[in-house]
């Protein structure tokens, strides 16, 4: 198996509402056939240094890209198919997805674009610019400059009764009922439901679904060795066979499956993000 390593550098404290940690990876030999993409609570923005990336979803042809943008999505997206070694990653928030990119996040939900599509002309010039640099640094400086001149103080914002709803759902981990939800933010459960769905593209329930989803992987990045009965009992599952019904769902395999196949290429490294929305 490839050797991966990593790099990484935090943003600029004005981007940090919208990107998560500057990340670079690199494998010394093939990537792995396959990586799941599995859904969390950020968009991903991913730049290739050498190849076009492939991307399909399940019972879909592959798609290449040498920068693509993946919205929020509530089942895993495969990954690979091409001899791509090397590139750049970003995590985005939904609130990006309008101060960065220019769109709102239902306009990239369950789908994956090319860069290009979105950003245009200096979406290529980026690409060129990455694949000329002369480090990791350098690398994370033209993406930093990029989204700061696309950054504006007065950049369209979602409503507060929905950010704030967004809010709700990551800080509790998906769990909390939607009408709980709904109640907080003063709406009924189905104009909340309408209105969330309108913007982020994933209905709350679903989103809620999601962010359980991606605490539960946290966890068994950073602990393997969990017992599973353990696992689904602390994040709300019923019970195991609750878990792994989840998770043939939403990545396509079982826990066992994906830690096997999957989590000797990614527990060594776990964004700061992803470790803090385990807890």
């Amino acid at each position: 198996m490839a050797g991966l390593e990593h790099h990484t550098r935090p943003v600029h404290p004005a981007l940090r509402p919208y990107v998560g940690d500057l990340s670079g990876y690199a494998y010394d030999g093939d990537p792995p056939a396959l990586h799941r993409g599995l859904p969390s609570r950020h968009l991903t923005l991913v730049i290739t240094l050498d190849e076009p990336l492939g991307v399909a979803w399940p019972g879909s042809p592959v798609e290449k890209f040498d920068a693509l943008v993946g919205g929020l999505h509530s089942t895993a997206v495969h990954v690979g198919a091409t001899p791509s070694r090397a590139g750049v990653q970003l995590s985005l928030t939904p609130a990006a997805a309008r101060v960065l990119l220019g769109l709102p996040p239902v306009e990239l939900a369950s789908t994956v674009v090319g860069l290009d599509d979105v950003l245009g002309r200096p979406a290529r010039v980026l690409i060129d610019q990455l694949r000329e640099a002369p480090s990791w640094d350098a690398r994370f400086d033209l993406l930093e400059g990029l989204f700061l001149e696309r950054w504006a103080g007065d950049a369209p914002k979602v409503r507060p009764e929905l950010g704030w709803a967004w809010q709700r759902l990551c800080e509790r981990g998906g769990a909390i009922a939607v009408q709980e939800l709904a109640a907080e933010v003063g709406w009924s459960r189905r104009h909340l439901t309408d209105r969330f769905t309108a913007e982020f593209g994933l209905a709350p329930k679903v989103a809620a679904r999601v962010l359980r989803f991606e605490r539960t992987v946290g966890r068994l990045r950073r602990r393997p060795d969990t017992r599973l009965a353990d696992l689904s009992a602390h994040f709300g599952y019923a019970d195991q066979a609750h878990l792994t019904r989840e998770f043939r769902a939403i990545a396509g395999c079982s826990p066992r499956q994906w830690m096997v196949e999957e989590l000797p290429n990614v527990q060594d490294f776990v964004p700061a993000w992803a470790a803090e929305s385990e807890a």
